[in-house]
């Protein structure tokens, strides 16, 4: 399920399936436009009454627009340059945001472990913004993850606090599997495992940790400058 003008213009720009919707009257020129496009395809849209959106809607202040859309799994790039590996990452709002940046940083594919957030929940599809219909999402235990990194020849780097490399210093530009641990306890002893190294995040200050979306984030856009750097030079 997913609401607001924002996400179905994603769904719409992604070609995903619409199984049923709701739109109010009220709806923008914009959402007007894509209940529009969807019917056109022949998707079911139901014109439904202001009250009836805010009783079937997740949000407070509902966008007049509602879709039902038919699951689709993205395949799995055949190369693997970049992978993000969220351990145990139970936050919603930080899943959602760390999907967006991996999306927008390149990374071809997000790994999900047991105990990580639920990826299609609305909280996670909202900060998302679209980046479900881009990005291949997987759940994997360890000895799949394992295989799939030997399988691709990623090398395993673990972002931790204070520990490692600072990400500045570290070889990011290669073919890469990052993993980020969860907000409350980090990552767990199996991703440790599997790490080759560490890389963190240098700060100034008494600060201690950056937010999981935050420092997920600049890790990610760090390996994006790197590799861009190495394009160039190229």
């Amino acid at each position: 399920m997913i609401e607001g003008v924002r996400l179905a213009e994603e769904a719409l720009a992604a070609d995903w399936a619409v199984v049923s919707g709701f739109y109010t009257e009220g709806i923008s020129d914009r959402g007007s436009a894509i209940v529009a496009a969807f019917t056109a395809r022949g998707a079911a849209l139901e014109l439904v009454a202001p009250q009836v959106m805010t009783a079937a809607s997740d949000t407070q202040s509902p966008q007049g627009i509602l879709l039902e859309l038919g699951f689709q799994q993205l395949p799995t790039p055949k190369q693997i340059t970049l992978a993000l590996i969220a351990d145990q990452l139970r936050d919603p709002g930080n899943l959602g945001t760390l999907m967006r940046s991996a999306s927008a940083a390149g990374a071809e594919i997000l790994i999900l472990t047991p105990g990580s957030a639920d990826a299609w929940a609305p909280k996670v599809l909202r900060s998302g913004m679209g980046a479900h219909f881009r990005l291949p999402l997987l759940e994997m235990d360890w000895t799949q993850i394992r295989g799939f990194c030997d399988q691709h020849q990623l090398r395993v780097l673990l972002a931790d606090t204070n520990t490692g490399q600072p990400v500045d210093k570290a070889d990011l530009s290669v073919p890469l599997a990052l993993i980020l641990g969860g907000e409350a306890d980090g990552a767990g002893p199996e991703a440790r495992a599997l790490a080759e190294h560490t890389v963190h995040i240098p700060m100034r200050g008494p600060t201690e940790s950056l937010n999981a979306a935050v420092a997920g984030s600049l890790i990610l856009f760090e390996a994006a400058r790197q590799r861009r750097s190495k394009d160039e030079l190229a």
